[in-house]
């Protein structure tokens, strides 16, 4: 009987919301975000696109009018190169590598370049700008001897033989720069797609950086200094890893770029949402 009550009250109230009542769409749109990844570095100094890995997010996204919104948005991906793609000689020989997972959260603005309204017809579609800052979580670890070897802990660069000015944490912050394009297919679901290149303030995204510091410095760990110089698993006579010889580029910090396809719903209200009356309206 209670069932059948709740029931009839809820029948009841649909009743009543007038029949000509103008439905509307809130302003906040909540989405999901797929695609892919690709990381640029100290071993992928000429942008190759070997290495690409799936993206996955969920974002929320907030119009102040129909041109200026703001995003607030977590990502995860994955991110890694190879030295064996790299058809420089000294790259090659290198053979470095690493994957690192990473955890993202960001905060951007999005500038539309067309008046954009869900549900209006004359403001359907519109490419846009978007930049905003962030921070994220690595940590770049490798294979060796079949076993997944976390890098940071190693101090391949000598962080743990006393040098201080190379250390380096778990988290870093980024600034997302890029443009994409968005279209609602139907009122209050939108579909886009966007490419944002991350400029991180770390050079350590790959565990490499600065120079080699010597194999003296990794005596007490066989680990370390196996995975220090990897040039002796190509080239046993003539290792690179001399104290001071170049192992990284310190003159730039690492990238990652993301190309995702974002999808994004809009909830209907009965009631002209703030964002309206603040000029979504002719």
């Amino acid at each position: 009987m209670r069932k059948i009550l709740i029931i009839f009250i809820l029948f009841i109230l649909v009743l009543a919301v007038p029949a000509g009542a103008q439905r509307f769409y809130s302003g906040n749109e909540y989405g999901f975000t797929f695609g892919g990844s690709q990381y640029f570095g100290d071993l992928n100094d000429n942008y190759g696109f070997h290495t690409i890995h799936p993206a996955y997010g969920a974002f929320l996204r907030t119009p102040f009018n129909p041109y200026i919104s703001v995003k607030g948005m977590v990502n995860y991906t994955q991110v890694g190169y190879d030295d064996k793609y790299n058809s420089n000689p000294f790259e090659h020989l290198r053979n470095l590598n690493f994957t690192s997972n990473v955890f993202e959260v960001a905060a951007m603005a999005e500038f539309n370049f067309f008046r954009y309204t869900t549900g209006e017809q004359a403001s359907r579609f519109t490419p846009y700008l978007t930049g905003g800052i962030g921070v994220f979580y690595y940590n770049p670890y490798t294979t060796y001897n079949g076993a997944k070897v976390y890098l940071r802990p190693l101090g391949t660069e000598g962080q743990n033989a006393g040098s201080s000015n190379n250390k380096y944490g778990n988290f870093a912050a980024c600034f997302p720069i890029g443009a994409g394009v968005k279209w609602w297919l139907r009122p209050g679901t939108n579909l886009g797609f966007e490419i944002v290149d991350r400029l991180t303030t770390t050079d350590y995204l790959d565990d490499v950086s600065d120079v080699y510091v010597g194999a003296d410095k990794f005596a007490n760990n066989p680990t370390a200094l196996a995975l220090q110089d990897r040039s002796t698993q190509i080239e046993a006579n003539t290792p690179l890893g001399r104290a001071g010889k170049q192992r990284g580029n310190t003159s730039t910090f690492d990238q990652y770029l993301m190309a995702m396809v974002t999808v994004s719903f809009q909830f209907k209200v009965y009631r002209c949402p703030g964002y309206l009356k603040r000029g979504f309206l002719l």
